[in-house]
């Protein structure tokens, strides 16, 4: 484990040196199997791969979970070690960001106010600013992010694209549950009753893209039906339920380009996200 950024930099550096080719798997720890598979692809894909353990203070709002939040830093030790992977960053928040160092604030623009940006205001500027630092450290790289956090994926994707940052940014599918529930550390949270209830959030994504194949191309329509399927959940508190373009994150009306299905919702112990790419309408059979 490192906790010295010029040093995690070097190790990168070596590695680059050598003719290999680095990859950075971003996570603030509590370690579960969408981790898992991100940095199972990363080694797959590439000669070096690294994971970063940070919990960022600046993405949480004062009325949030940060003193909660999971952290167990000898067990995502053990599950980096046993999947291989070549080197941990552990940094402190003072390691992290420098006292009396100005470091980029990069700004998330009209798309980090919205939908997550709106619920929790300040959000995505503490994201970007905690994962150009990453980059940064990191050097020239291949950076792995689950899908279930699409729209931290597509500011992130922004970013690089907008600072010409010298890393490839890739997505990878959200792994689940048995239920249907998105892996994420906040889980742990969960009482076995909410855990059973959460489910909803995949059963209401399930329906809209059901919807979604079938024709519908009324994003208001999906939106209702998902809406209901949470409200109608004891335990959950629908914060939003929503379409959005996947080029742009832009809320839409018609769906006719490739869309998202997005949905949060509060329950008693945590705050929940998930995502569903919608499908493309079943083309008609012949004689319908």
């Amino acid at each position: 484990m490192i906790r010295d950024a010029a040093e995690f930099r070097a190790a990168a550096d070596d590695r680059r040196e050598a003719g290999g080719t680095a990859a950075l798997v971003p996570t603030m720890g509590a370690l579960h199997e969408g981790h898992v598979s991100l940095i199972r692809r990363a080694r797959a894909e590439h000669a070096w791969c690294a994971v970063s353990i940070f919990v960022n203070p600046l993405q949480f709002g004062p009325d949030e979970d940060l003193g909660r939040y999971p952290r167990d830093e000898p067990a995502d030790l053990a599950v980096c070690e046993r999947l291989g992977v070549d080197a941990v960053w552990a940094p402190t928040a003072q390691e992290m960001y420098p006292p009396g160092v100005l470091l980029p604030s990069p700004e998330p623009g009209p798309i980090g106010d919205v939908l997550e940006g709106a619920s929790r205001p300040g959000h995505f500027r503490g994201v970007l600013k905690a994962v150009h630092r990453l980059f940064d450290a990191c050097g020239p790289c291949t950076a792995y992010f689950g899908e279930k956090d699409a729209q931290q994926l597509f500011l992130v994707r922004r970013m690089v694209s907008e600072e010409r940052l010298p890393v490839t940014v890739v997505g990878s599918p959200t792994v689940r549950e048995p239920g249907g529930l998105a892996c994420s550390s906040r889980n742990a949270q969960l009482s076995a009753k909410e855990r059973e209830q959460a489910a909803c959030l995949f059963l209401a994504l399930t329906e809209a893209a059901e919807l979604a194949r079938g024709g519908e191309r009324d994003a208001a329509v999906l939106v209702a039906a998902m809406a209901r399927e949470i409200g109608a959940t004891a335990l959950a508190h629908l914060d939003y339920a929503t379409v959005v373009a996947d080029d742009t994150f832009e809320e839409i009306r018609a769906i006719d380009r490739p869309a998202r299905a997005l949905v949060a919702a509060r329950f008693p112990s945590a705050r929940l996200i998930d995502n569903l790419r919608l499908p493309s309408a079943k083309p008609a059979t012949a004689g319908s």
